[in-house]
């Protein structure tokens, strides 16, 4: 508890982070209490960096000195500090200074970096971080004063990406900026962040020297195994044995512990009893190891103890500048020559270009095995276990600059940070293969059972290759693994004849591809076949009695006649793999087709323009008001009817004019000052409702009729004269929450009058316009209902609608619920009838919006 008037202090910026050399720190805002950690930095500084940032030599510092530096009020004046272990490192500071009338706030920021640690990159991590919260804070720009010499704080703010000014007076130089994100800015932090990671991921699977805790020399033991298979798989470099009760295991030398060890230990493989690794841990600190596998289960894999366990372990590995594997897994391998990492209980694969992700120990010596079998070569593997730290998103940014690794694959239970791995999937994506299958129930905010749009929706935007099963993402793997993309959906297949061909050209229209020739299949037909300008790609099924040498060696000549190179895939009935020169094999024609129809799917993604956020004309300001307005006696409200139209006005949704009346007579006013026909309606109110057939009369050409339709529904309520839509065609689109991947944008077909939504489907933001563009041809198709053809108005005007709306929840993120309903498309416009929209007020995090470990 935070003492009588002193300032709360936030735990919810408590982060660790990478350094830009792989290391991790844990970077917190300053407490009361460091004033010791913070004298004990001072004292460990070089006279430079002192003269640097006093300006002077500061020998020491006084005790008003120290009690101002650690004692802040987390607004006006905040200090962000990086641990490594116990001692302070890194400080960064920032105070607001005094604004004149007009002007944005401004505050002067400073740093100060532990000399050993400088050069790590902990000066742009502090900055980002700063900037984040100082923004938060109502602060829009920064300023800082710097001696001319001090070229690595200098370089920290130009790197940052902010558009900084300088200037020079009395020797000193000024550097002042905004701090507002800008895409430079956060593609620069994008750009430190993967280099960072990838460099972390890189300790743990390119070590120069490896430990086993809890080798063991007796065989059949997870320890024995661990330790015989980095031997027996080539390591480049030494294996130290960890064994308090044996001096040799497999033949090298055991020691009593990892202190114990004369050299440098790289990476730690700890395969002992829950309990005793946090001991392991400790002395793995103490030995300045760089990284750990933690083999060992018995944490969140057991119960909420172990879970609690397993949160301490990782905080102590990381706040020691290590990252962590596991627990509760089987290991890493990387099949480098310059490396041979098997530091796993599986033996060593074939080298090739998949890269592969598993949480489940089990499932993945499985994998390997089956890779192996059908002569699929292996970069790295990675069996995560309880993903306590490294997660999918990690090994994605490793794997994104790894030239070996030419396809991405899998196998995901659950997301780490969602959003990062949108964001970093979408660029992979556009350079190389991503293949995943998604195990777990769908969530229940999008939908029944069976029905996940929100991970659809995901994997559909940033081109991961999605696929039902384990089999079938082996199968897209081994047509990735080499063969060329398809240049489109044209494809021929030259068969044996009889009913596998014929079940081969099936499963290629089911896949969505469009079969142009179905022949028999000899030699010469191939040579005719392949060429073919006119295909892109060819499903071959083989005769049963062919080797697979033999049709590989002809499949191959076949296909360096194609100009461009196209794709071949083989159905050898009973054989899997691949054939003599690299050329996939399936067992079944169907899996044949499946795959090359995924893989299809996917070059056609990649080929596509990426997309552009929209730079929309909006009133933000405006919709802020309404909402905060809304916010202001309550922690969550629905909007009431001005306010809504005051959102919708603000982000250039058409909702139709509507008006509460209070009798027939001012009923026929308000039909006539909107003009005729209108619509009279029982007021639904704020909740997410809409009128049903006996509430609402429709199309009211004058006065009587509007008489009437008052006289019929006033008793069911207040009523509402609403403008009339143009005619045409019902759609919804909405926003439904998902509680990994956050709002998500929805558009459905029909609906109107409490009919059913026929068709729905989603997209997570932020939305690009091809995203819109995606979601509306996906749902509303090529034509309308009546046959014809969407008119470039309406569908500019859907478009246009889905893209406000997403903007709308990007720039508003207190709005939870929003539902426009019915919408009628027609006369190159799109008319909402209905909106309503609910607001909560959000729990403040700005520090998602920066780099840092889950």
């Amino acid at each position: 508890m935070a003492a009588s008037g002193a300032p709360a202090y936030p735990e919810r910026w408590e982060w660790d982070v990478v350094l830009r050399d792989g290391g991790t720190v844990h970077v917190r805002p300053i407490r009361p209490t460091d004033g010791p950690a913070i004298e004990a930095l001072h004292g460990r500084l070089s006279a430079e960096t002192i003269y640097f940032r006093f300006f002077s030599p500061v020998t020491t510092l006084s005790p008003q000195m120290l009690e101002r530096f650690v004692n802040v009020d987390y607004v006006d004046r905040l200090a962000l500090v990086a641990l490594l272990g116990d001692h302070i490192i890194a400080v960064g500071r920032y105070e607001r200074l005094p604004s004149r009338a007009g002007e944005g706030g401004e505050a002067e920021v400073a740093f100060l970096v532990d000399d050993t640690h400088q050069g790590r990159g902990l000066g742009t991590v502090l900055l980002e971080h700063l900037a984040v919260l100082a923004r938060a804070a109502g602060i829009s720009r920064f300023v800082a004063d710097t001696l001319p010499g001090n070229s690595r704080m200098l370089r920290v703010f130009h790197e940052a990406g902010f558009d900084d000014e300088r200037t020079f007076a009395d020797g000193v130089v000024r550097v002042a900026f905004p701090i507002v994100a800008t895409e430079a800015s956060l593609a620069l932090a994008h750009d430190r962040e993967r280099e960072a990671t990838a460099r972390s991921v890189r300790r743990l699977l390119a070590p120069h020297s490896v430990a086993v805790i809890g080798a063991s020399r007796r065989e059949g033991t997870l320890g024995h195994q661990l330790v015989r298979n980095l031997l027996s798989g080539g390591f480049d470099g030494p294996v130290y044995p960890v064994n308090p009760e044996a001096e040799h295991v497999c033949s090298v030398r055991a020691y009593r512990s990892v202190l114990d060890i004369p050299d440098t230990v790289e990476l730690a493989v700890v395969a002992v009893r829950a309990d005793a690794v946090p001991g392991v841990v400790e002395q793995c600190v103490r030995k300045h190891v760089g990284g750990l596998v933690v083999v060992s289960s018995g944490f969140a894999d057991r119960d909420d103890a172990g879970r609690e366990a397993e949160r301490r372990l990782v905080a102590e590995a990381r706040r020691n500048g290590m990252r962590l594997v596991g627990p509760n897994c089987m290991g890493v391998l990387n099949t480098d020559p310059g490396v041979r990492l098997a530091a796993t209980f599986a033996a060593m694969p074939p080298a090739g270009g998949i890269g592969f992700i598993a949480q489940s120990g089990a499932l993945g010596v499985s994998v390997l095995d089956e890779l192996s079998r059908r002569d699929l070569g292996v970069s790295t593997f990675v069996s995560t276990g309880n993903k306590a730290d490294i997660s999918g998103n990690d090994l994605l940014q490793y794997w994104d600059g790894d030239e070996r690794t030419t396809v991405v694959c899998m196998y995901i239970e659950t997301f780490g940070n969602p959003r990062t791995f949108a964001r970093v999937a979408r660029r992979v994506a556009r350079n190389k293969p991503v293949v995943a299958v998604k195990s777990g129930d769908p969530s229940p905010a999008v939908g029944p059972a069976g029905d996940d749009r929100a991970v659809a929706a995901l994997f559909r935007q940033t081109g991961v290759i999605r696929t039902e099963t384990l089999e079938e993402l082996l199968d897209v793997a081994q047509v990735l693994a080499g063969q060329p993309l398809p240049a489109g959906r044209r494809v021929a297949i030259v068969g044996s004849g009889g009913g596998s061909g014929v079940l081969a050209a099936d499963a290629a229209r089911a896949a969505g591809l469009e079969v142009v020739e179905l022949s028999a299949g000899t030699r010469q037909q191939l040579r005719s076949v392949l060429p073919d300008p006119s295909n892109t790609a060819n499903p071959v099924e083989l005769p049963p009695d062919a080797t697979p040498a033999t049709l590989g060696r002809a499949l191959v000549a076949a296909a360096r006649q194609a100009t461009p190179a196209k794709p071949v895939v083989g159905s050898l009935l009973g054989r899997r793999g691949l054939l003599a020169g690299g050329v996939p094999s399936f067992a079944f024609p169907e899996s044949a087709g499946r795959a090359l129809g995924r893989v299809t799917d996917y070059a056609m993604w990649r080929r596509r323009a990426a997309g552009t956020l929209p730079d929309l004309a909006v009133d933000a300001a405006a919709a802020r008001a309404a909402v905060e307005a809304a916010l202001d006696s309550s922690a969550r409200a629905w909007l009431d009817r001005a306010a809504v139209a005051e959102v919708a006005a603000a982000y250039g949704i058409g909702l139709l004019a509507c008006r509460p009346v209070t009798g027939a007579d001012d009923a026929v006013r308000a039909a006539e000052d909107l003009g005729y026909p209108v619509v009279a309606l029982v007021d639904p109110g704020s909740a997410l409702t809409k009128p049903d057939r006996q509430s609402i009369r429709l199309w009211l050409p004058e006065a009587q009729a509007v008489r009437l339709a008052w006289a019929e529904l006033a008793p069911r309520g207040p009523v509402l004269i609403q403008a009339s839509a143009p005619p045409g065609w019902d759609i919804a689109v909405g926003v439904a929450q998902d509680p990994e991947l956050g709002p998500l944008v929805t558009l459905g077909a029909g609906g109107r009058l409490g009919e059913p939504v026929r068709t729905r489907a989603s997209r997570i933001l932020p939305l690009t316009d091809i995203d819109a563009a995606e979601l509306r041809s996906e749902v509303l198709g090529p034509h309308r209902s009546d046959g014809r053809p969407w008119s470039a108005g309406e569908t500019t005007a859907v478009e246009g609608l889905l893209l406000a709306v997403g903007q709308l929840i990007e720039d508003r993120p207190e709005i939870t619920h929003l539902d426009l309903e019915p919408v009628v498309v027609g006369a190159g416009a799109a008319a909402v009838t209905g909106m309503r929209l609910c607001v909560q007020r959000p729990t403040p995090h700005p520090e998602l919006a920066v780099r840092r470990l889950r």
